[in-house]
């Protein structure tokens, strides 16, 4: 603190929120500020353009009243090579100057259509359409990090009017999605990201759409009985908390909560907010077992999330279908990787007992089993190959623990003589390593000292000498080129690598080193998805796939051809690119996700 005193003033200041700036922002009657307008764009503060009325007043001399005369040719088929949007029950496209509104929701026979947002364009036509190019995919290619991907936020950034019009606001969307086409087309080809849209983005958008529109069944009543359960837990743990701190209080209450634990028991105390007693899970897991009672707390936070959120969550989400239609994001990752919502399926709890009894509801229909593969190992892999390590590609190569090897090279142990925590805590090494840890964080991890955490990352970059020189030379491209990218061309852009700020730099650095890595994984599921997509098709299985979970694909197959399934679905996986280094995939299958994995 005292060789960084600026350093540590200054973090503070950041950390704090001025509340006395005297500045009072108008909500109406705002000038027309170009200068303000691209400030803001270029901010990407797009809700409070909405409050400023810009959309109607600022970002044009032309009034919000004024009408364009527009050309409307109803025609019983688009052409191909259309600009094509769906709005309002209708399909309208621009060919050429020809503005063409389209009763028909069939664009199966249309060529090289030209959208934004192709997904949606699927299910709003419900089926296949011939996309030449996505503006909304390749506008998330060009640049990962914009927040906002939609039409709207592009119609304000490309300065396009609202028009008091039947039909003059959808000419408008079409013109911008040919003006984005424009320029969007050749930013991917300056990027070398052809490949990567064609071949990898716009296909898996047509996957993911035949996903969402499958969706997954659930067991609603053994969820709705499991909810039960879990509350009855609830009430058994809540009574034995009170019976040990001597009364009842509101255990979802930081501030009672402090008191009992803290005053009341005596519990040492590490940390302290403004409002009193911090306990967060942190403070909690490092008490837990100076009491019971804290024990018990910790389960009943499990139990409660895991009813709330988990079981009367999902069961809000089941539809008429009794499946879950869980939303699958595209374009909301840093990385590539595909993210699910609504609900978030992605994130049931597997790493307690009882959160993998979830699994037990998803569900095969009836006559059809799930079967789910998933890689082995899929990042450190793409690391062995990405850095060219003789030694890790080695071991992969001849199928060797690589954990149980890290620890034996790293920790100076002799494989005959591995213990189970041991090759844990090398397996955290590994793992750390991908995602740039530091001696302090391993330290938290692996219940060491920061010194011998230290020195084991040393080890380990001794002993993989081509992954210690990768990790350096991918942060020094990165702070050449402003980016770093996968082995397919995605990017992600590092303007922290440049900032004055150590902790920014340092943050910079970390996601430079694993970026390649996530992301060039991320990219291998996605091929994957496709590879399996078509040879399901093209086989014409009684075969579905419909979910991915990071590194693991489910498909819901008839029962009678789960092992044909089963040998498709790992043979796409295992040779959806070709390394140095082998992909290995796991594949299992039974009637509900509990069984499968």
């Amino acid at each position: 603190l005292i060789t960084d005193k600026e350093n540590a003033f200054l973090s503070k200041a950041l950390g704090t929120i001025n509340c006395d700036v005297p500045i009072e922002i108008p909500t109406s009657g705002v000038k027309n500020n170009d200068a303000l307008k691209k400030q803001l764009v270029d901010l990407e503060m797009f809700k409070l353009i909405e409050k400023l009325s810009f959309d109607n007043d600022v970002l044009s001399e032309n009034s919000a009243s004024e009408v364009i005369d527009v050309d409307v040719i109803s025609a019983p088929f688009i052409p191909d090579n259309a600009v094509i949007i769906y709005e309002n029950g209708k399909i309208f496209a621009k060919n050429n100057d020809k503005f063409l509104v389209c009763e028909s929701q069939d664009l199966s026979n249309v060529k090289g259509i030209i959208t934004h947002n192709c997904k949606e364009l699927f299910h709003k036509t419900n089926g296949y359409c011939d996309i030449k190019f996505d503006t909304m995919l390749a506008a998330y290619l060009i640049n990962p990090d914009r927040n906002d991907l939609s039409l709207e936020r592009f119609m304000v950034e490309y300065e396009v009017s609202n028009y008091n019009s039947e039909y003059a606001d959808i000419l408008k969307k079409l013109e911008l999605i040919e003006t984005l086409y424009n320029t969007f087309s050749k930013e991917i080809v300056k990027n070398n990201q052809e490949k990567l849209l064609y071949e990898v983005e716009i296909p898996l958008s047509y996957t993911l759409y035949l996903m969402e529109k499958e969706g997954f069944e659930i067991d609603t009543q053994g969820i709705t009985e499991f909810s039960e359960k879990l509350y009855e837990r609830e009430l058994f743990l809540e009574k034995q908390i009170y019976e040990i701190i001597g009364y009842e209080f509101n255990l979802n209450s930081p501030k009672q909560l402090g008191i009992a634990l803290f005053e009341k028991l005596g519990l040492p105390c590490s940390k302290k907010t403004k409002t009193g007693y911090s306990t967060n899970a942190e403070v909690l897991e490092g008490l837990r077992y100076q009491s019971e009672a804290v024990e018990y707390l910790l389960e009943y936070r499990s139990v409660a999330k895991l009813k709330s959120t988990y079981c009367d969550g999902l069961l809000k989400c089941v539809e008429q279908d009794n499946r879950i239609h869980s939303t699958l994001n595209q374009v909301e990752t840093r990385t590539g990787r595909i993210s699910s919502s609504e609900p978030n399926l992605q994130n049931i709890p597997v790493r307690t007992e009882l959160g993998r009894e979830m699994r037990k509801f998803f569900k095969a229909k009836d006559g059809y089993v799930l079967v789910d593969a998933d890689y082995s190992q899929i990042e450190l892999r793409v690391l062995a190959a990405i850095a060219d390590d003789e030694k890790m590609i080695d071991a992969f190569s001849n199928d060797v623990d690589i954990h149980s090897l890290t620890a034996s090279q790293v920790f100076n142990v002799p494989l005959d003589l591995m213990t189970p925590d041991i090759r844990s805590r090398a397996k955290a090494v590994n793992f750390g390593i991908v995602y740039g840890i530091g001696a302090f964080s391993l330290s938290k991890d692996i219940h060491v000292s920061v010194a011998k955490a230290k020195e084991y990352i040393e080890n380990y970059l001794a002993t993989y000498s081509g992954v210690n020189k990768y990790l350096n030379e991918v942060v020094e491209k990165a702070k050449e080129n402003g980016y770093v990218s996968t082995i397919f061309g995605r990017r992600r852009y590092l303007p922290e690598l440049t900032a004055s700020n150590f902790i920014t730099r340092s943050f910079g650095e970390r996601v430079a080193k694993n970026m390649p890595i996530q992301g060039t994984a991320a990219d291998i599921i996605k091929i994957a998805m496709n590879k399996v997509n078509s040879r399901l098709k093209n086989e014409n299985l009684d075969a579905k796939l419909i979910m991915q979970v990071h590194d693991e694909l489910i498909i819901e197959a008839k029962e009678e051809i789960a092992e044909h399934v089963s040998k498709i679905l790992k043979e796409e996986m295992e040779n959806a690119v070709e390394f140095k280094v082998p992909m290995l995939v796991d594949v299992s299958y039974g009637k509900t996700w509990f069984d499968a994995k």
